[in-house]
């Protein structure tokens, strides 16, 4: 069997010991008549065998003369050593180990015969650019400090992995060019320095089989499992987040398994909330915490003895539990952190802090299910650990930090998307004076020439339903007391039952029909202020005492009152609100793609949003008005389909409310900053303050010479003041007509004048409606009420 065969490299390799006969050579003209003799005994195999040393390509070989060889590496694989060092010999840039020593066999026999030994981290598809580099050292003397630290990774007998660095001594190998090998310029050297991965320009200046490599590689081998361990420990913990990753946490046991050097072994996170001074757990993929097993959180008081709690908390010091049985009997299971591995069936723990100089941030917990295997002794190997633990949780902290804001700053401002590069800009500015020792200031934020769009899907008849909900809920509760006040009377007749039976009976009458803003208010400080002591006297009465208990078990704790129609006005709303954001939400994401602009929406008796659109806002010289149309268009769409999805769902609300959708359209661009006070964008100047005062008011408006709101249920309202944009819409809408979005019933008519706005117009229009997400049909607003109905 040729070595070469089926290879592809640079070399043409050969094994031979003439590098090491030459070194005899010197040596045997020693004074020391030892060192002389054994050098001719060497160098007599050599002259006996002279393949040896002109070498040979034939594996075979290596067999047929294996009792020459290992007398030639006799004082290279000294017997008085064998038995601790792990040292081979193998073929230069093969797997071919032809002599070993003892402990390095014995580590081979643990794993069994089935093992294939391979170097982890000499990547195949790169060997042949490394076979070049060295021959450009020892051929042409030009350095690519390519050098790497190699390792095998080999099970211990109990399956733990450990890992070996392997050190080649490449003295007794000799490289030579053949007459196929190129000649290598400096200007070769520079092309190569710049294309390592062009592995067809290398294989072009180091042809195939173009240089003989003759020799012998003798390496030494050294257990650096704890060194790997903690290095892979400090790899596995740097990059993003891996609290996703499902095999991360198998593949950490697996690393401290290694570090201990036994199999069973668990480990477990838990958080220090200083504030709270509560243990809590780390939410992820695997991850748990044996200290508060099924808990979620846990008083550190209620977590740890006096003792342990000092040590961790108050020390930030490590302690182990060597034996928890033990333990666990002498505290007579009145230890915490003893008892809750108890009842886990761990027999061993470590517990450490997670810690820097300024604060502990969690707990590192080390369990095992076998007693004693954890101590005081193997809990130093975690002196070298904890500093990459404690980096790690510190990034991940501040990384949670930014996040929270991240959140924060999406759910609680107006900050979107399309304008943080401006904010951005401004911080940096920011930060850059500060740095440069001048006064800083956030500039103004303000975006000039950008054309607003403004809609919302309105609840109708809001106030009627809360004020309807609040009465039914004051008139219940107000009977409530009457009878409790009636029943009180006959038991013991006071005059005081009387009169506030009286003032119940004129609250009543007040609710059916005078029903006024401030009655709500005044009704709750009666019941509050005059009955509440009332009742708390009589509930000490037997015989009224269930009655009593019956009403407080309907009143509302934090509210005081009874709060049941009013709930179910109040989810409603919340519901309506909720699911109608979360559709436009998701309509917006495809409005980004199409072209961005500005966008925000407000939750209010219904859902209101803002668009801003041009040039300014994108910082690219791309805005043209089809943007700004197509913006027109896709909102118009948007709310129709809003609109069907309202009454789809209408069925799950508590309550059933109707909802009148509307579009404002301003044709003027205007200019929006950033209020800062108040953490949103706002127009800017007296012109554009026209369109907020439209905006605030129009919903409210009246068609001109009638009482009839502009906005109905049903229809789709479109205030405008200018010709174009009737002309814009009208088109719109014939196109939305022919999908089936609008009815044919297009009405203009012309409104009141508002407060400083006057020639306001409307386009309105009905909605078809389906009845759900797979109907086929189309149905007006009547035609839909009475198909959900029948």
């Amino acid at each position: 069997m040729d070595i070469n065969d089926q290879i592809e490299s640079p070399f043409i390799i050969k094994v031979s010991f003439n590098k090491l006969f030459n070194e005899y050579e010197k040596l045997k003209s020693s004074d020391s008549d030892h060192v002389a003799s054994n050098a001719n005994r060497v160098l007599k195999i050599a002259e006996d065998f002279p393949v040896l040393r002109e070498g040979f390509s034939d594996l075979t070989l290596l067999e047929t003369h294996k009792t020459e060889i290992n007398n030639i590496l006799h004082d290279a694989f000294n017997p008085l050593l064998t038995h601790n060092e792990i040292k081979v010999a193998t073929v230069p840039f093969q797997n071919h180990i032809f002599k070993t020593s003892e402990r390095f066999d014995s580590i081979l026999k643990n794993v069994g015969p089935d093992f294939e030994l391979k170097v982890k981290n000499m990547p195949y598809d790169q060997s042949y650019i490394i076979a070049c580099a060295i021959i450009l050292k020892a051929c042409y003397g030009y350095d690519l400090n390519f050098k790497r630290p190699f390792f095998y990774e080999i099970p211990d007998a109990n399956g733990i992995m450990r890992y070996y660095k392997i050190l080649y001594n490449a003295d007794f190998m000799e490289i030579n060019a053949r007459k196929d090998a190129k000649p290598i310029t400096q200007d070769d050297f520079d092309e190569l320095l710049d294309n390592f991965e062009n592995i067809e320009l290398w294989k072009e200046k180091f042809p195939p089989d173009s240089y003989e490599f003759k020799g012998i590689i003798i390496s030494n081998i050294f257990d650096v499992t704890d060194d790997q361990s903690i290095s892979n420990i400090k790899s596995t913990l740097i990059g993003e987040d891996k609290r996703q990753d499902e095999g991360f946490m198998e593949g950490f046991y697996e690393i401290f398994r290694s570090l201990f050097g036994f199999k069973n072994l668990e480990v477990g996170f838990s958080i220090y909330n200083e504030e709270d001074s509560t243990f809590e757990r780390v939410y992820g993929v695997g991850m748990n915490s044996f200290l508060l097993n099924n808990e979620e959180t846990l008083s550190c008081d209620n977590a740890l003895c006096e003792w342990s709690y000092n040590r961790l908390i108050s020390e930030k010091a490590y302690f182990s539990v060597s034996d928890v049985d033990r333990m666990y009997k002498l505290s007579k299971g009145k230890s915490p952190h003893v008892k809750v591995l108890h009842e886990q069936g761990y027999k061993s723990a470590i517990f450490a802090p997670i810690a820097n100089d300024n604060e502990l941030m969690g707990i590192l917990e080390i369990v095992s299910k076998e007693p004693k295997v954890l101590n005081s002794i193997n809990a130093n190997k975690l002196v070298d650990v904890l500093p990459y633990i404690v980096s790690a949780v510190e990034r991940s902290k501040n990384d949670e930090e930014n996040l929270v804001d991240a959140i924060i700053q999406k759910e609680c401002t107006s900050i979107h998307p399309s304008v943080h590069w401006r904010f951005e800009k401004e911080a940096r500015n920011f930060i850059k004076d500060q740095l440069n020792g001048k006064e800083p200031a956030f500039n103004k934020i303000a975006f000039e020439n950008i054309y607003p769009l403004y809609g919302q899907i309105d609840i109708k008849g809001s106030s009627k339903a809360r004020n309807w909900a609040t009465k039914q809920d004051l008139t219940m509760q107000l009977t409530t007391v009457k009878d409790i006040l009636e029943s009180a009377s006959k038991l013991e007749d006071l005059p005081i039952y009387n009169q506030y039976v009286y003032q119940i009976d004129e609250y009543l009458t007040r609710l059916t029909n005078d029903f006024k803003v401030d009655s709500e208010h005044q009704i709750s400080a009666f019941l509050k202020d005059d009955i509440q002591s009332v009742l708390d006297h009589l509930s000490k009465n037997n015989a009224l005492k269930p009655l009593v208990d019956e009403y407080f078990d309907t009143i509302n704790d934090e509210l005081n009152v009874l709060y049941h129609h009013r709930k179910k006005y109040d989810d409603t709303i919340a519901l309506i609100n909720r699911e109608m954001a979360m559709l436009l939400d998701q309509k917006q994401v495809e409005a980004q793609q199409m072209y961005p602009h500005y966008f925000e929406r407000f939750k209010t008796d219904g859902v209101e949003h803002n668009m801003y659109i041009g040039e300014s806002i994108t910082k690219e010289d791309s805005f043209n008005p089809i943007y700004l149309y197509n913006l027109r268009l896709w909102q118009l769409q948007v709310m129709v389909e809003m609109e069907n999805a309202y009454y789809q769902m209408q069925s799950k609300f508590p309550v059933a409310l109707d909802v009148a959708s509307m579009i404002l359209v301003f044709n003027q661009p205007l200019s929006i900053s950033f209020r800062m006070d108040e953490k949103h964008f706002d127009v800017d100047g007296t012109y554009n303050a026209r369109y907020e005062i439209v905006k605030k008011r129009v919903d409210k408006a009246a068609i001109k010479g009638t009482t009839e709101r502009v906005t109905q249920k049903g229809k789709i309202s479109i205030v405008y003041s200018q010709k174009e944009d009737e002309r814009e819409y009208l088109r719109y809408i014939k196109f939305l007509q022919s999908k089936k979005y609008l009815d044919d019933d297009v009405e203009i008519v012309e409104l009141e004048d508002l407060q400083a706005v006057t020639g306001l117009k409307a386009i309105r229009v009905s909605v078809l409606y389906h009845k759900d997400k797979d109907d086929k049909a189309f149905y007006t607003y009547n035609d839909l009420m009475k198909e959900i109905k029948s």
